[in-house]
């Protein structure tokens, strides 16, 4: 009998931007047919070739190829009916309860017989499986960015995700190549709660003046072994986007989680990072 890990046959991903473009990306990989959903066409474009673009990369870094036997298996569009013969459904649309809880909604209307799974980084499971009855086919898969480079999946579980479920998404976690670490659905999960707690930290002492973002960065690295300082980890995750979750964090787990005015002085700037040209450090140039 083989138990070798494999990833389900038929894959959605809804939200086609950086993080869904990559999750497709490793899905394909792992020999997955992948169907990914945007708003709109030209959003389903850019999303083809986010992940055209990863594919030919990976080929290039040793991967078995041609391209042709990757991008074969995917499919872009704009119509959620494409999900409807989907075993996993990963939704990756912007971190915004009202809009996860209707992309939840609509996945399980074209897809009633799928599986599930958010991406996101810190809000509840739990609820936003209330959008679906509380079923027991939903689950968190938060994939780390970059998704192609990243070794690490978080597996939320939710207070009602079948327990059989949480074993399953362990294989398919393992057969994308990455390790899985399976927490309790609660604000933050183990990732994005001490990951933002340090990060909002160090913000505080560059708004303090204690020292600059390269040498709290350094600090980090060096002293450590981060694989990159908190900073600069920032500036890739997006300014706005650990804002966000911080504020989350501050509602539901209490003032340790209030966001520097700092941060929020630069995401009022536009200074969201490396995807604007500016946050802590400079890209303008890169």
């Amino acid at each position: 009998m083989n138990t070798t890990p494999r990833t389900p046959n038929r894959v959605g991903v809804l939200g086609g931007g950086r993080m869904g473009a990559g999750i497709a990306h490793a899905f394909l990989a792992a020999g997955s047919d992948v169907t990914v959903v945007d708003i709109n066409d030209s959003a389903a474009e850019a999303a083809r070739q986010r992940i055209e673009k990863a594919v030919h990369g990976s080929i290039e870094r040793g991967a078995e190829g041609p391209a042709s036997t990757w991008l074969d298996r995917l499919t872009c569009g704009t119509d959620h009916a494409a999900f409807t013969d989907c075993d996993l459904v990963v939704e990756a649309v912007p971190e915004d309860p009202a809009l996860k809880a209707d992309a939840f909604a609509s996945i399980r209307a074209h897809a009633p017989d799928a599986v599930i799974a958010t991406n996101t980084s810190s809000l509840s499971v739990t609820e936003l499986a209330g959008a679906v009855d509380g079923s027991g086919n939903v689950i968190g898969l938060h994939f780390f960015n970059p998704v192609p480079a990243s070794k690490l999946v978080e597996i939320v579980v939710a207070d009602t995700t079948d327990d059989e479920l949480v074993d399953t998404a362990r294989g398919w976690v393992e057969a994308l190549g990455k390790t899985p670490v399976v927490v309790r659905d609660s604000p933050g999960f183990a990732s994005s709660r001490l990951g933002v707690a340090i990060a909002l930290e160090a913000i505080r002492m560059v708004e303090e003046g204690v020292a600059s973002p390269r040498d709290i960065d350094a600090a980090m690295v060096l002293g450590y072994r981060f694989p990159v300082g908190p900073l600069e980890l920032t500036d890739i995750v997006g300014l706005d986007v650990r804002l966000g979750i911080a504020e989350y964090l501050h509602s539901t787990l209490g003032d340790r989680f209030s966001p520097p005015q700092l941060l929020r002085d630069m995401v009022a700037r536009g200074e969201y990072g490396r995807k604007s040209g500016k946050g802590f450090y400079d890209y303008s140039g890169s």
